[in-house]
């Protein structure tokens, strides 16, 4: 029996960064067994440099990205999420859009490499640390067995992974 291919949406306000970081990882970790995609709730129009700079960094794909908004998954015509991850504190505390289909979602912010300010050093730093902490999650995501596991039990577990190291939400961080 064929595994489904599952959808996923990164979501983030900007889409600039750390949405497009977790697509790119995705996209190459998740082949096969997952569509990755990127969207934020203002959209910025464009995508950070150094976002592309570190996927490519790590040897994962760095091109075909852009900043996009978040309705463009919300339409009728929008492949059906399964799962969407926010990525940032500001998207999590914003009212979505009706996503179809009804998917599991989860909240999993971290600091915003793109705020750092400083040397391109530092904040080429930045991005490799976000980078670390997605791979991290989307590791541990792509582990776990979608097929056999209650809804209830993947809900706990997507909640867990946000709370792994790298965690920006306070309370997720208490939790």
């Amino acid at each position: 029996m064929d595994s489904p291919v599952y959808n996923v949406l990164f979501l983030c306000t900007g889409n600039t960064a750390r949405s497009i970081l977790a697509e790119g990882i995705l996209r190459k970790d998740g082949a096969g067994r997952f569509n990755a995609f990127s969207a934020g709730s203002q959209p910025k129009g464009i995508v950070n440099p150094y976002a592309l700079k570190t996927l490519a960094a790590y040897d994962y794909p760095a091109d075909g990205f852009r900043s996009k908004s978040w309705d463009e998954f919300a339409a009728a015509d929008a492949p059906k999420m399964d799962f969407v991850f926010t990525v940032c504190d500001n998207a999590a505390g914003e009212t979505c859009p009706y996503w179809p289909g009804q998917p599991m979602t989860a909240h999993w912010g971290i600091e915003d490499p793109a705020a750092v300010e400083g040397t391109d050093i530092e904040k080429q730093r930045a991005f490799n640390e976000a980078f670390r902490f997605l791979r991290n999650r989307i590791q541990v995501f792509t582990a776990l067995p979608l097929r056999t596991v209650s809804k209830l039990a993947l809900s706990d577990k997507l909640r867990d992974i946000g709370r792994m190291e790298g965690s920006s939400s306070k309370t997720e961080q208490a939790s």
